[in-house]
């Protein structure tokens, strides 16, 4: 096992743990451990959240961190949206829309311009984010748990990154492409079901 695939299961591995709790959660961290979790027990969130690190690795620099910079950030303002009740259409059809076709452009290794890149992770962000608003629990500080979800989100995006850089080897973009073939795969069956 190489070093490179030595750091992208650590990666992997972190990015799914869940903190072992010998008591009770209740309203933990003020929400944090609650926002932490969050993403990551909705694979509709975590395809659409790996495919962008997997995206950004394909585009390199200044996409490789621009992009798991811009999602987080973009995704903070639309779950305050969804906090402050101001209502998104289709928001989980735009969430199963981000898995789709971010996944397809990892298929394709899509070279989109850097500002059309970020304007359409932006977007999405925008999805998941009102997502995560619009579920917050009522008894849980908005704020603790928004760094929950947008510190989760961010190890989703660096695993995302971390397999995405194996495509500097020819076997290794064959399997980025096939996860990204996988997370368009997933996108379509919950856009199909969020109709």
């Amino acid at each position: 096992m190489t070093n490179l695939s030595k750091s992208v299961f650590a990666l992997l591995a972190l990015a799914f743990t869940t903190p072992a709790l010998a008591h009770e959660v209740v309203d933990a961290g003020g929400g944090f451990i609650n926002g932490f979790i969050h993403p990551l027990v909705g694979f509709d969130h975590i395809v659409a959240m790996v495919a962008v690190g997997l995206w950004g690795a394909f585009l390199r620099q200044p996409a490789i961190w621009l992009l798991p910079v811009v999602f987080p950030l973009m995704m903070a303002f639309g779950g305050a949206l969804g906090v402050i009740g101001i209502d998104i259409p289709a928001v989980e059809a735009g969430i199963a829309l981000s898995g789709l076709v971010l996944g397809l452009m990892v298929v394709f290794a899509a070279r989109l311009p850097l500002w059309a890149a970020t304007a359409l992770v932006a977007v999405f962000a925008i999805f998941h984010g009102h997502a995560h608003g619009t579920e917050l629990p009522a008894a849980t500080s908005p704020l603790t748990y928004s760094a929950g979800f947008v510190l989760s989100t961010g190890m989703l995006h660096l695993a995302g990154v971390g397999f995405g850089l194996l495509a500097d080897h020819p076997k290794g973009q064959i399997a980025v492409r096939v996860c990204g073939a996988v997370i368009a795969a997933t996108g379509l069956t919950y856009f199909v079901g969020a109709l």
